[in-house]
């Protein structure tokens, strides 16, 4: 769940954020806790005999001393505190506890921690200074609630009644924290405690709970109970109590009977009953289709169809927001304020400085501007390759520094102050990784073919299993479906070294086919200004040394009512006119190859095909389910994310459309992509390497399978963060499903597994595919599969734009002119073409303003934030105290450690040639750890930026 920030709530101008944090005193463990709390205890807290095994599960050094401080503070004399107001809850559905039988038992403490967030920046707004009067100071601003394990009460044959208690404030000699502390008198009867009620009697300030810690009145740590969620302003009745289950999980059948009736309203509470407009305090979590990417109302030309819940544009859901329709599109939602999230799901404020919508607007309102002041014309490319390299060296100039507002403090790594005046800052760009390692990498094609077994659209290539090659499109619409490239043309380029049909019966040829996809939308496309389209194959040959040869490349243009289809194959050439044909044949394909990255390996299928299992979870995994304990950390960020994503990446207008090949097409031309190549069972790294034909199935063989190019630099080191994460998983199942009964048996698992098909990817609700969850290892599997997708796929596809992208004549992201010998040929244009072919591919290049902008923002997409959590790390730890589970996770956690170590090795061996090379990018997005900022390693556990 999300940490502390700072978000005023649009329905409330005046609304105060005061994130609450939770620490205890902890005394002595040799006192023995009170004898109604050791069943419960024992659930949380590893025996003596434990403790030098879960050593290394401990938090890193700078948090246990974080921890400590927050302990000294909440540290206070038992007598004080027992001026506390202890009350018998009556919203509970039994009676009223009885107040002599209460002092007859034990005193209990409840330690609470408001944390002020980094920098000081929430000084202003500490309750000692804000909530001045009133509730506060009265100690009534803070109710809790011990909720009892054990359903009925020995004397009535009720429900227990929960105890109530009001939180004081205690401490405030700290700049970070302030503590709140509450003391409850719990009778000997009550069982262990299971739960804990939170209501916010404050009007208009949200709290952030870390966690509840109880201890004995001894000063004995009873239990924490991880929270890390904020609670709204109560409402008034029920519902605005917010409800903490303690740490241990269970199935649904095994839950205690008192918590029973919790359990249930808390999921009915999550679920909301879809109507209404949501407001930024809600913890909401409902679907909707991709209708809010449009902006009719504000042109006419930035309406676009909705995406989902149709046969024409299928489509993943996303988070409902209830936002009203737009006037001029009924089913088009207007885009008035911020996108909703669930509140759980925003940033840290860590997170929200490094990334945030307004970040991405500073980035547009900064660059932008400059650049078509100075530019004039915004489709002006760059007059020169000496001119792209100052980017680096001179950066492009921004307005004055009163100008800059919230960028300049926000994206410092961007900006540098080349001079003390005013008006004299630039962005400057880093110099991307791959081309401090050689600047004219992105000429040779053997860079060109490494890429895509090692670049940052790993999952594109694919082997040739047929030839010749053909199209499954419609021949009558789009013209002859057999390709151009002939065995003449490949054996050729080979050398004559075999013949085709024996290089495709040795697993010799691969591709990138980006025909079929992007053959119908090429005449759209066409009609936009300033981009054009091709459908294109790019063939390639395996040499004995175990590097990718590029071979030959086909761009098409289908028929139109007025022109037939025209196709020309490109290959390498010592003639001058046709080696420029080439580069600029080259520069199309990655252009689309950069469009089908962004849309479809890494929007579509992280980002937007994760979102519904975030919400399935939400809406029928209770937070007391080990499942959901299992996936929450993988959960982090990704809703708040793809919120920003439409409201400035890929809606109407957006950075995607301005800056990339299919324009306002895009995400038409992503729901295709869905409609055609998603499918959860091949989501799973080795189905994926199988579908692609870059692997088989061999028992015989390291992780069950063989590849097809024995060094695949992603799939070599994919394979071992998958085996890590299915090792892993399947030990944390097996813990809780011990046979096909529990699984099937498991309501809330069922539920969440119904609601993903039949919901969240609804539009493939009645595809055969979907696996049943009816076994532990189909389970295991399952889970296996979304913990990859959202960690290391996206790490793959992601945090390697800034050093692949960068500099863009290495992956532009748009070709803006067509091939100069397309039929008809412009005479003009091919003069221009033969006159001076250098300026020829600039001018197919982004132009400068798209350039710089791309650059921007793939400099913060590349960019991990301080507060990252990565796969395995000591920050996610498992809630629950199992040992069993606790040794797993240690496991996992030395195994990707270990995982470090053979990548490294890997990059510093000479027989690997497509990642270690003179002036070669070492291949490291698989690392799992990684520092802050730009690094190109690292695996976040979630699909956080």
């Amino acid at each position: 769940m999300s940490q502390p920030h700072l978000i005023k709530p649009s329905s409330s101008p005046s609304h105060t954020i005061i994130p609450i944090v939770s620490t205890s005193c902890t005394a002595a463990r040799s006192t023995p806790a009170p004898c109604f709390f050791r069943a419960a205890a024992s659930s949380f807290c590893p025996p003596p005999s434990s403790s030098s095994s879960l050593l290394s599960l401990s938090r890193p050094p700078h948090r246990r001393a974080r921890a400590r401080r927050g302990d000294a503070i909440g540290c206070v004399p038992s007598s004080a505190a027992r001026s506390s107001e202890t009350v018998p809850s009556s919203s509970s559905s039994g009676s009223a506890a009885d107040p002599s039988s209460a002092m007859a038992g034990v005193r209990v403490r409840a330690t609470a921690t408001i944390k002020v967030t980094a920098g000081g920046f929430l000084n202003d707004l500490r309750p000692s200074r804000v909530i001045d009067n009133i509730k506060d100071l009265v100690g009534r601003s803070l109710n809790l609630e011990l909720v009892s394990s054990d359903l009925l009460d020995a004397k009535t044959g009720k429900e227990k009644p929960t105890i109530r208690s009001y939180a004081h404030q205690v401490a405030d000699n700290d700049d970070e924290v302030l503590t709140y502390q509450a003391d409850f008198d719990v009778p000997a009867s009550f069982g262990a405690v299971g739960a804990v009620l939170v209501s916010n009697e404050q009007q208009r300030t949200e709290m952030f709970f870390v966690d509840i810690k109880l201890s004995s009145s001894e000063g004995v740590e009873i239990t924490t109970i991880r929270c890390n969620s904020w609670v709204a302003p109560n409402s008034g009745d029920d519902a605005g109590k917010r409800v903490f289950f303690a740490n241990k999980p269970y199935l649904p059948s095994q839950t205690p009977a008192g918590l029973l009736s919790y359990r249930k309203k808390d999921l009915e509470q999550k679920r909301g009953n879809g109507r209404g407009q949501r407001k930024s305090t809600d913890r909401i979590y409902d679907y909707d289709v991709y209708n809010d990417l449009a902006n009719p109302d504000s042109n006419a030309d930035l309406a676009r169809p909705v995406l989902g819940g149709s046969k024409q544009f299928p489509y993943p859901r996303r988070c409902r927001t209830g936002r009203p329709a737009t006037k001029n599109e009924p089913k088009t939602e207007s885009r008035g304020g911020d996108n909703y999230v669930p509140r759980d799901e925003a940033f840290s404020e860590e997170k929200l400085l490094q990334f945030s919508v307004t970040t991405v607007q500073s980035v547009l309102s900064a660059v932008v501007p400059a650049a078509q002041s100075a530019l004039i014309d915004p489709n002006l490319g760059f007059p020169s390759f000496f001119v792209i390299d100052k980017l680096f060296e001179d950066g492009v100039k921004l307005p004055p520094a009163e100008q800059l507002g919230f960028l300049r403090s926000v994206v410092p790594r961007l900006l540098q102050l080349l001079r003390d005046s005013p008006g004299d800052q630039v962005l400057l760009f880093d110099l991307p990784a791959n081309v401090q390692k050689d600047k004219f990498s992105w000429l040779r094609d053997e860079e060109f073919a490494r890429e895509t077994l090692a670049g940052i659209n790993p999952y594109a290539i694919e082997l040739v299993r047929e030839f010749p090659l053909k199209s499954k499109l419609d021949p009558a619409v789009y013209g002859p479906a057999e390709s151009a490239i002939t065995a003449d043309v490949l054996e050729k380029q080979m050398g004559h070294v075999m013949t085709v049909a024996e290089a495709v019966k040795q697993k010799r040829l691969f591709m990138l086919d980006f025909h079929d996809l992007f053959l119908p939308y090429v005449h759209k496309i066409r009609e936009l200004k300033h981009t054009t389209m091709y459908g294109s194959r790019t063939v390639f040959f395996l040499t004995s040394d175990g590097t990718l040869r590029l071979l030959a490349i086909e761009l098409t243009r289908p028929k139109s009512p007025s022109q037939p289809q025209w196709r020309r194959v490109f290959t390498p050439s010592t003639d001058t006119t046709e080696s420029w044909l080439w580069r600029m044949a080259k520069s199309h394909v990655r252009a689309h190859d950069a469009g089908h990255h962004e849309l479809v390996s890494h929007w579509l299928r992280t980002h937007c095909a994760v979102e519904p299992y975030i919400l399935a979870a939400n809406r029928q995994l209770s937070e007391m389910h080990p499942v959901f304990h299992l996936l929450r950390p993988h959960f982090r960020y990704t809703m708040r994310i793809n919120a920003m994503a439409r409201s400035a990446l890929i809606s109407a207008g957006g950075i995607i459309e301005t800056t990339f090949s299919p324009g306002r097409y895009a995400m038409e031309l992503s729901s295709a992509a869905y409609a055609k190549l998603w499918r959860f069972d091949a989501e799973a790294l080795p189905a994926d390497l199988v579908r692609r034909g870059m692997a088989e199935l061999d028992p015989e063989s390291q992780h069950g399978l063989k590849l097809t190019i024995q060094d695949y630099p992603f799939a070599n080191d994919g394979l071992l963060i998958w085996d890590a994460i299915q090792n892993w998983v399947q030990a944390y199942v097996s813990k809780f499903y011990p046979d096909a009964a529990s699984v099937a048996g498991d309501v809330e698992l069922q539920a969440f597994w119904t609601e993903v098909r039949t919901v969240g990817h609804g539009d493939k609700k009645d595809e055969t595919w979907w696996p049943a969850l009816d076994t532990p290892a189909t389970l295991a599997h399952a889970l296996t599969t979304i913990v990859w997708v959202a960690s290391a796929h996206h790490a793959a596809v992601n945090f390697g734009q800034y050093d692949f992208g960068g500099y863009f004549p290495n992956r532009p992201s748009i070709a803006r002119t067509k091939m100069p010998v397309e039929e008809p040929v412009d005479a003009a244009a091919m003069a221009a073409f033969l006159d001076n072919p250098d300026q020829a591919l600039r001018e197919c290049f982004p132009s400068q303003v798209q350039a710089t902008l791309v650059m921007a923002v793939l400099n913060l997409l590349s960019a991990h934030s301080p507060d990252e959590e990565y796969l395995g790390g000591m920050e996610t730890v498992p809630w629950n105290d199992d040992e069993r589970v606790r040794a797993a996770y240690g496991e996992f956690h030395a195994r990707l450690k270990e995982i470090e170590g053979i990548i490294d090795g890997r990059n510093r061996d000479r027989k690997f040639r497509n990642r270690c090379g003179a002036g070669m990018l070492p291949y490291q997005l698989m690392k799992p750890f990684s520092q802050p900022g730009v690094t190109g390693k690292g695996i976040p556990n979630s699909t956080s930026i």
